[in-house]
């Protein structure tokens, strides 16, 4: 019987990483898609002084002298992007990654989503895709490869039973978001060296904010145009904004809370505390909170945060070797 129920627990590992991890591939290829989208239109704007640098620094992990030699190399760097074998950050492996785990737990995973899974990865593999990222408008194909993305979500949604593995889904969906989010605002506060007196330039934080979908509900929060502190409280604290860092956080506490039981009890109340921690030191915080502690550094140890939570995670959750 003992070692029945160590075969179960096993099994029930791989399943929850296997879901967990398939969610934080879609997750990522959805922002690294939104990014690309709305840097391409940027980089048409202003062909000359426009970089893909901050994108490259985002979500790849080349050096610096390669990431130089490509940032105003618009055409390759989707073509790295999008379907770059060699980057394993691409659109092209992290679908991949996802249908192998997807695959893996076909049984725990509605056909409908495993479908659009396969889908994607069979358009994201066309050899016709390089030609048309080389020649033709790429905001059309970055839309399809986003519109495939936006299914898989809604079909998640709307198929998936409300149980563990949506919990595991959820999880590596919020927890993905939260670190992308943090990511994406430390970059492109960066690149102004954290001044926060920088308002001239509208046309940087509009696009900051399109790249994550924020660029509306800012529109509608704050009426007196573009400021840099603003565009850290939407990023960071508005719970109202699914890509915020608080929402994300909130979202991860919630699906994670649903897995309580007598089992798990020690596991369960290391990891709690984690994300309550993170989310209380979240949620107090002030714009100008932030900006005295210092943005980096918040953002910096916000990330680290929610990198431990991910490692403590895996150990408790999903140590099957």
């Amino acid at each position: 019987m003992g070692i029945r129920g160590a075969t179960i627990f096993i099994m029930l590992s791989r399943v929850a990483d296997s879901l967990y991890w398939m969610s934080r591939y879609m997750e990522r290829t959805d922002g690294i898609l939104r990014m690309l989208k709305i840097n391409y239109a940027s980089s048409q704007d202003d062909v000359q002084a426009f970089s893909w640098k901050p994108v490259l620094k985002i979500f790849t992990f080349l050096e610096e002298e390669r990431a130089n030699a490509m940032a105003h190399d618009t055409r390759g760097v989707l073509q790295y992007m999008v379907i770059g074998k060699d980057n394993p950050n691409s659109v092209l492996n992290m679908v991949t990654h996802a249908r192998e785990n997807g695959r893996s737990v076909q049984d725990h995973i509605t056909k409908e989503m495993w479908q659009c899974l396969n889908d994607f990865y069979h358009t994201v593999r066309q050899e016709e895709l390089a030609n048309w990222l080389q020649k033709d408008d790429p905001i059309t194909i970055l839309d399809m490869l986003i519109k495939h993305g936006v299914l898989y979500f809604g079909t998640t949604d709307i198929t998936m039973a409300r149980g563990e593995g949506n919990s595991f889904i959820n999880m590596g969906k919020y927890l993905e978001r939260a670190v992308q989010s943090a990511d994406i605002l430390d970059v492109k506060f960066s690149d102004v060296n954290y001044d926060m007196d920088v308002t001239t330039d509208t046309t940087y934080w509009k696009y900051l904010l399109l790249s994550i979908s924020g660029y509306e509900l800012y529109l509608k929060t704050y009426r007196g145009g573009f400021e840099a502190i603003n565009v850290v409280g939407q990023v960071v604290l508005n719970d109202q904004f699914p890509r915020s860092v608080l929402y994300s956080i909130n979202r991860l506490h919630r699906y994670f809370e649903r897995l309580k039981s007598e089992r798990n009890v020690a596991d369960f109340n290391q990891i709690d505390f984690m994300i309550g921690k993170i989310k209380s030191k979240v949620k107090y915080s002030t714009p100008d909170s932030i900006i005295e502690e210092g943005l980096h550094e918040f953002l910096t140890e916000t990330k680290n945060e929610l990198f431990a939570i991910g490692k403590t995670l895996s150990k408790n959750y999903f140590a099957y070797t």
